[in-house]
């Protein structure tokens, strides 16, 4: 049974009750199903616009929003940024009430700078989703991880989960670890000093900086990208070669873990750095491709409960 849906916008997964958030995944699971009928389209979002602004890359979370906008009927705009009056020095803000001013019904948006999303919200009359905003909070991947973990696990609730990597500047940890801490899973983080949270105290984590230690007795393993862009001059000097050897995943070190352990990435993923191409491609072990797939679902039962 799903649940009444309160809310106008989706900006992070704090705001959401555990409620909340099995509904749309209960929602996410329909849908999950018609995507792989031959039927994929419905007409639940038709008449509706949803407007695309990611003012960062990003290949996976606006090709999945694209595609569960259209499969639910709504009309799909994706505003190309580089040649957008931002260009000329309008501000994101102009930009948005301009769009909104068309009587556009919601934004997807994807930024670098943390809370920039809620503020587009409390200015426009569509529904905002927040696609990523800087180290902040990306909600869908999270929805989208817990969908994925309750398919192959069964449950989240005392789920033993490691995330591994660049956790300090990474929205997709804390947007996990909020969600997974609300549902009683217990979460680990392995990251070099460099790569652990300022707020760690407030995480509700254990943390590790060994794999050797961090990895025992986990039912699933989330591996996490270094974050380049967002890192500081200076800030991180390690070879890729180095890091692999300590704090990149292959099948040995997921032998630490339970047998049956699983491993997550939300991609892109850099072959040899954070994870060999061995367990990448090893589709007993590692759940990417179904975590993409999942991804078009989610989107697609968040904009349902939005927009409808």
């Amino acid at each position: 049974m799903i649940n009444s849906f309160s809310h106008k916008h989706l900006l992070d997964i704090e705001r959401l009750s555990a409620a909340d958030v099995t509904s749309i995944i209960e929602l996410a699971g329909m849908y999950a199903s018609q995507n792989r009928s031959d039927n994929k389209k419905s007409a639940q979002l038709a008449g509706k616009i949803v407007v695309n602004l990611f003012f960062e890359n990003s290949t996976r979370t606006r090709t999945s929003f694209d595609i569960a906008a259209k499969r639910l009927g709504a009309d799909v705009v994706n505003v190309p940024v580089e040649v957008s009056s931002v260009k000329k020095g309008e501000t994101l803000l102009d930009t948005a009430l301009t769009i909104d001013a068309m009587q556009v019904d919601a934004f997807v948006i994807r930024h670098s700078e943390a809370g920039l999303p809620e503020y587009i919200s409390k200015h426009v009359k569509g529904s905002v989703l927040n696609a990523g905003d800087g180290t902040h909070a990306h909600p869908t991947q999270a929805l989208l991880d817990a969908m994925t973990l309750l398919q192959c696990k069964g449950n989240l609730k005392g789920l033993n989960i490691a995330i591994c990597g660049d956790i300090e500047h990474s929205r997709v940890a804390r947007s996990n670890i909020s969600l997974l801490n609300k549902f009683g899973a217990k979460v680990r983080i392995i990251a070099p000093r460099q790569f652990m949270p300022g707020d760690l105290s407030k995480l509700g984590v254990e943390a590790f900086d060994s794999m050797e230690s961090g990895l025992v007795g986990m039912d699933a393993v989330m591996m996490l990208r270094i974050q380049h862009e967002r890192l500081t001059s200076g800030e991180f000097s390690m070879s890729a070669e180095k890091y692999h050897k300590q704090y990149g995943l292959d099948h040995e070190k997921l032998g630490i873990a339970k047998p049956d352990a699983i491993v997550l990435h939300p991609c892109p993923i850099n072959r040899g750095v954070e994870i060999s191409s061995a367990l990448a491609d090893d589709a007993n072990r590692c759940v990417i491709w179904k975590q993409i797939e999942n991804g078009v679902a989610v989107r697609m039962a968040c904009l349902d409960l939005l927009l409808r």
